[in-house]
């Protein structure tokens, strides 16, 4: 799709300037005031920080402990405090933050690695080297996220810079052509994308940062075109592994790193050769995967989530807005611009991509303010690509995962149920704690998040669902009309063979302005127990579970029901979930189990 217009490509690849330089000061006098003074504040506290010292015992603590956490804050306070600083100059005009922004500008450029000790390697499964190897640099999301930021500062400030000295400037021409660009043309990273092998968010989002970087600064015309060809590769790559129908396999969270940095680089790619990548925003996949946010919104901070996404999400910015307009997608840019109006930071003052930022004080006070969206997003929709079945009505709103256990991110959930009444969780998605080095090992499933036991699943005598692309949903229906919506799928080909399954029939059914139903009918050697996560204290009676007040469970054909009580201390659950979340276990003494939710 987008490699065969290579050769299409003008002899001239313009430039990009992600946002306004400094001395537009019509451009950034136009931010508005309240907005100008937060930022400035911001900047002016950092003047009186000190800037954080990461240690080589800091890099290794990854591959020693499986920390992730210590490094990652000392690396990214850094490139947020250098953030702030840039956007009070910007803003401001006074040169009053310079001198820092310099300080800050060296720091980073002098580090040994740009990469993540969790990324620290050549292969995509390899050992990660305890020490960043700076002979060798590693293109990670994150080295193309500071070069990004790095480009950005030089194009925005670059006078200002140069002001001071030439040498500012030159180093990070430098430190960007030895740490990306070589390596980035001269080697092959397993993101780039060959042959059949699957990709994720990282072609994207990688690629995008490569293309902003590059043409931020002011590279040579050859660079460029090598650039941009091995960019519309990798990104061909990542489009392979979509489905026509747009959703992201990886879940909700993961959006934003990959549809929407696709959506990035095409902004770019149209800039620099204007008209030739037009034709590709009137794409209906790319068009689905820009929506694809909005269909899994269910309320206020709350989206389906699966994979290693949360429940909770931070609103949207100036960026889902623009992607819906390139796309023509009415429906989006108004659900962006009024999601957007609920934002309590609209700066976003945690992000570490200073395009993103530059975006939302320059473009985000100019949206419109949709509070009442006229364009509505679907009722309902069935992602086949993954097997997502969504259903609402004006009280419940509710998803079905089918699918299969190896897809990006996994959880071992085919088949489980998220559901939301009144817009409050009621059968929950956990999510993922925060990462450490046996997230993304051998080990992963070992992590109880990612089990099915503790999603919305049965287990037969300890036996939970195993992972691997083959384990996945079978004789799948889906069904929708006015009165009812409804998927039947069978789950036990998600189970290995020692639960000793022949079938397992599940089937949701949504009947409008009524009730939720769950009946599941199974076949098996073992007993079966039915597991359902809930952030509700539950009353339990001999056939019936009462969760708070939001709602009931009436199960036919159960057992006795257990509870157990699961403390929720670490802080990426937090974010979603109470200090405690509950487990029912429901036993099955027939092969039909039956619940009605209201």
């Amino acid at each position: 799709m987008f490699s065969q217009i290579s050769g299409e490509l003008p002899d001239v690849l313009g430039d990009f300037t992600p946002g306004a330089v400094c001395s537009d000061r019509v451009r950034w006098n136009s931010v508005p005031q309240a907005t100008r003074e937060l930022v400035v504040r911001e900047a002016e506290e950092i003047l009186a920080r000190a800037w954080p010292v990461i240690t080589a015992s800091d890099y290794r603590a990854f591959t020693a402990t499986g920390n992730r956490s210590r490094f990652e804050e000392l690396y990214f306070t850094r490139r947020r405090m250098l953030n702030n600083l840039v956007l009070g100059e910007l803003i401001e005009g006074a040169a009053r933050f310079l001198p820092k922004i310099v300080d800050g500008i060296f720091l980073i450029v002098e580090e040994s690695g740009w990469q993540l000790p969790a990324h620290n390697a050549y292969e995509r499964s390899g050992a990660r080297l305890p020490l960043p190897d700076n002979s060798q640099p590693v293109v990670d999301l994150f080295a193309a996220e500071t070069a990004a930021l790095l480009a950005t500062i030089v194009a925005l400030l670059g006078d200002e810079l140069d002001g001071i000295s030439p040498e500012i400037t030159a180093r990070v021409d430098r430190e960007i052509e030895a740490r990306i660009l070589t390596p980035y043309l001269a080697r092959h990273f397993w993101w780039m994308g060959r042959d059949d092998e699957r990709m994720n968010n990282w072609t994207a989002w990688i690629t995008q940062n490569v293309l902003l970087t590059v043409f931020s600064l002011k590279t040579d015309q050859a660079t460029r075109h090598a650039v941009v060809r091995k960019a519309l590769g990798s990104l061909d790559a990542f489009l392979k592994d979509y489905a026509e129908d747009g959703a992201c396999e990886e879940g909700v969270v993961y959006y934003r790193h990959a549809a929407l940095c696709l959506h990035g680089a095409l902004t770019i790619l149209d800039t620099v050769a204007p008209g030739l990548f037009a034709r590709f925003w009137q794409q209906p996949k790319v068009r689905n995967m820009a929506e694809y946010i909005a269909n899994m919104h269910v309320a206020g901070r709350y989206y389906f989530n699966f994979a290693d996404s949360s429940a909770v999400v931070e609103p949207c910015s100036a960026r889902e807005y623009l992607f819906g307009q390139a796309v023509g997608s009415p429906m989006l840019a108004e659900f962006a611009a009024a999601d957007r109006v609920a934002a309590d930071n609209p700066h976003l003052p945690g992000e570490w991509n200073l395009w993103y930022r530059v975006q939302e004080l320059l473009v985000g006070p100019t949206l419109p303010a949709a509070v009442h969206p006229r364009h509505a997003r679907r009722r309902e929709i069935f992602y086949p690509g993954i097997g997502l079945f969504i259903a609402r009505d004006e009280q419940f709103s509710l998803a079905v995962k089918g699918g299969n256990n190896g897809e990006g991110h996994n959880h071992n959930d085919v088949g489980s149920v998220t559901l939301y009444k009144n817009g409050r969780p009621l059968l929950i998605d956990v999510g993922v704690e925060t990462y450490t080095a046996k997230t993304f090992s051998a080990q992963r499933y070992e992590i109880w998040t990612m089990q099915s036991a503790f999603h919305n699943l049965p287990t037969f005598a300890g036996v939970m669902q195993s992972a691997g692309e083959a384990l996945g949903a079978r004789n799948v229906e889906v069904g929708y009309d006015e009165q009812s919506a409804r998927i039947s799928l069978d789950i036990s080909g998600a189970y290995p063979a020692e639960a000793q399954l022949h079938s397992y029939r599940r089937v949701v059914s949504l009947l409008r302005g009524r009730h939720v139903e769950i009946v599941d009918t199974y076949d098996g050697g073992k007993p079966a127990i039915l597991s359902l996560m809930t952030c509700l204290a539950p009353t339990v009676t001999s056939d019936r579970i009462d969760l708070a007040d939001l709602g009931s469970i009436f199960a036919d054909g159960s057992g006795p029901i257990e509870i157990d009580e699961i403390d929720v201390d670490d802080i990426r659950l937090r974010a979603a979930w109470p200090e405690k979340i509950y487990r029912l276990r429901l036993s099955f003494p027939g092969r039909v189990l039956r619940l009605r939710i209201v």
